[in-house]
């Protein structure tokens, strides 16, 4: 019969494991990710590994206490999940592993004495939807445009409620003319993307892009998009709230320059 751990993964082991699905080491965003978390590590945040004996790693959980989270939320007191994977293999989607991951969150919350767990969701790719929190006790608490929403589960409800930072168009605002990426080493699978999309912007549309490179917690929480860690924003105005690809790139611009 096949087992099934769940391994916590950390500065030590984490080459053995690897991370969001990579586990080559050449592979771009890997490194930066690596190098990444071993801060973040520091901080209190830890990653539980999905592993089959048979198939090796099928998933993982990432979550920090709230006040080093890299969305724009307020969630001090709370542990604060960052991303959750299933199934690089479908025969892993819909056994319950999910749920499994999630209940370790909330035991190491339990352990802190924190107030509960809190997550930014919403629907298509990038982001875990809502229906997996919500079957486990979790509750809507916020949202943000254009469609994210914030859901916590609370230990005690006397405890403070966290919330998005909003402030949506100030945050933007400082953000002018041409086109600006922003993004972090937090989601490895970004690195490739931006430099494409970079290449693409300068060659199709001769617009050379402004990169900028989040470095902390506070300026992914100061972040004029809910998803905190990458944003497209062209003349001023949101035109990614996710990751993209190139192609996707392309077909936004070429609708925005109609």
């Amino acid at each position: 019969m096949e087992r099934i751990e769940i391994i916590d993964t950390n500065a030590d082991n984490i080459l053995e494991y690897g991370v969001c699905g990579y586990k080559n080491i050449k592979r771009a965003g890997y490194t930066e990710k690596i190098e990444w978390l071993k801060d973040r590590f520091q901080e209190g945040m830890k990653i539980k590994t999905l592993l089959s004996d048979k198939d090796g790693n099928q998933g993982m959980i990432e979550y920090i206490p709230g006040e080093y989270c890299w969305r724009p939320v307020e969630a001090s007191g709370y542990m604060f999940i960052h991303c959750i994977f299933l199934g690089f293999k479908r025969a892993y989607k819909g056994k319950g592993y999910g749920s499994l991951l999630v209940d370790e969150c909330l035991k190491d919350a339990k352990k802190e004495n924190l107030y509960g767990v809190a997550v930014v969701t919403r629907k298509g790719s990038f982001m875990v939807g809502k229906e997996l929190f919500v079957k486990n006790g979790f509750e809507i608490v916020d949202t943000a445009p254009p469609d994210f929403e914030l859901l916590v589960k609370k230990f005690n409800k006397d405890t403070p409620t966290p919330k998005f930072k909003g402030d949506w168009q100030k945050r933007l605002n400082q953000y002018g003319k041409g086109l600006t990426i922003i993004r972090a080493d937090q989601c490895p699978y970004t690195v490739k993307n931006v430099k494409e999309i970079s290449d693409t912007a300068e060659k199709e549309y001769g617009i050379k892009p402004k990169i900028v490179e989040l470095k902390n917690c506070e300026e992914a929480q100061n972040s004029p998009c809910a998803f905190g860690t990458f944003c497209i924003i062209y003349n001023g105005k949101v035109i990614a709230d996710h990751p993209i690809s190139n192609k996707r790139f392309i077909n936004i611009m070429n609708k925005v320059l109609k």
